[in-house]
């Protein structure tokens, strides 16, 4: 899908009211059964996974399109009104400490799914939530995770990460990547495009992720060289205070501290085949993996993308094309989705009225 514009979704403390959730929930799993029996549950998936849908649904529930509780009210209805049995469906995961339970709500399932099917589910619950937290380095950091599965082993996530007082949305659909350092977001989502933000898991920066593996194999201890005083450093107009050069390409003593060295001292001890297998190394994190990819550029001249990724707005963008003019037709026909779906629940009149009234405002 084309590009849309943006729009500002602030962070929102508290929760909902009860008596808004459980309309939430009511409704939400009304639409997703509609979805599943007319379509399938494949295309449930492939609807969480479309930002202009997924917003367009968060509306229809019932909560503010400019919040960030959104997302994670949205999930959490979802989460409580869809049931496995019932709906071959199941959602894991959530905000905070139930960001980290899918390996474990994987297992007590009852999935008809071999073993390494269910394994590989669970490293994409845990690879998804790595690469958009540690390799997309755009400010935002994850606090609320979910995934999506199918009894046919199909998955999507819906993630979403804090910056300061705004928020950013990750999707990820099964269905639509090919690796976890190729462009695998299905969307990202945000209020804004960041200037500068370091993206490994671009196709532009396959060759520092490579540099980066083979630093780290070659014994984190020589990295030490390119830390202290220009007489310790091989590298030009190197200072303690970093070099002078762009923003994006400094080399601070933060980004190679000796905490860093230990952590990556450990993967060398561990000699990772690939960059998957050195991202999922415990305590190899975001300051490792950039100091590993500025050293990369600075130092054998490889190219990083710094280009932000997220192309999608929370709601329907600018309208007068500022910074991106708004994808109408697609964002046309995820609300005429919507009102079909929504026309066909079995809800109450007054909630289905309701409802559309919210999505005719959107």
């Amino acid at each position: 899908m084309p590009r849309s514009g943006t729009a500002d979704l602030p962070l929102h403390n508290g929760k909902a009211p009860r008596w808004l959730f459980e309309r939430m929930e009511k409704l939400g799993k009304a639409i997703s059964e509609v979805i599943i029996e007319e379509y399938s549950r494949k295309e449930l998936l492939e609807r969480l996974a479309n930002p202009y849908w997924f917003q367009g649904f968060g509306c229809v529930l019932g909560f503010d399109w400019h919040s960030s509780g959104l997302t994670t009210t949205t999930m959490g209805a979802l989460k409580e009104g869809l049931d496995l049995e019932e709906h071959g469906v199941a959602v894991l995961g959530g905000k905070g400490v139930s960001s980290t339970e899918v390996p474990q709500r994987l297992e007590s399932l009852e999935f008809s799914l071999s073993s390494s099917t269910l394994n590989a589910i669970e490293e994409s619950s845990r690879m998804s939530a790595s690469v958009d937290d540690s390799c997309v380095q755009d400010s935002y950091s994850l606090y609320h995770h979910t995934m999506v599965v199918t009894e046919s082993g199909d998955w999507a996530v819906v993630q979403q990460g804090m910056s300061k007082s705004y928020a950013r949305r990750y999707h990820w659909l099964s269905d639509s990547f090919e690796s976890y350092f190729n462009d695998p977001q299905e969307a990202i989502a945000s209020q804004e495009r960041r200037n500068e933000s370091l993206n490994l898991v671009s196709n532009r920066s396959e060759e520092t992720r490579q540099v980066s593996l083979d630093l780290v194999n070659d014994d984190p201890d020589h990295l030490k060289r390119y830390v202290g005083n220009s007489s310790q450093s091989r590298l030009t107009g190197f200072t303690g205070d970093g070099l002078d050069m762009p923003s994006h390409h400094r080399l601070e003593k933060a980004d190679l501290s000796e905490r860093s060295i230990d952590q990556l001292k450990r993967a060398y001890e561990i000699q990772p085949d690939n960059y998957k297998e050195l991202v999922g190394i415990e305590g190899v994190g975001k300051k490792s993996l950039r100091a590993l990819a500025l050293i990369a550029e600075i130092v054998h001249g490889t190219e990083s993308s710094w280009k932000d990724p997220a192309k999608y707005s929370y709601a329907h963008g600018g309208k007068d094309g500022t910074p991106y003019p708004v994808d109408r037709e697609n964002y046309d026909k995820s609300i005429e989705f919507l009102q079909k779906t929504l026309g066909k629940a079995e809800v109450e009149r007054k909630e289905k009225k309701k409802a559309l009234k919210r999505l005719n405002k959107l």
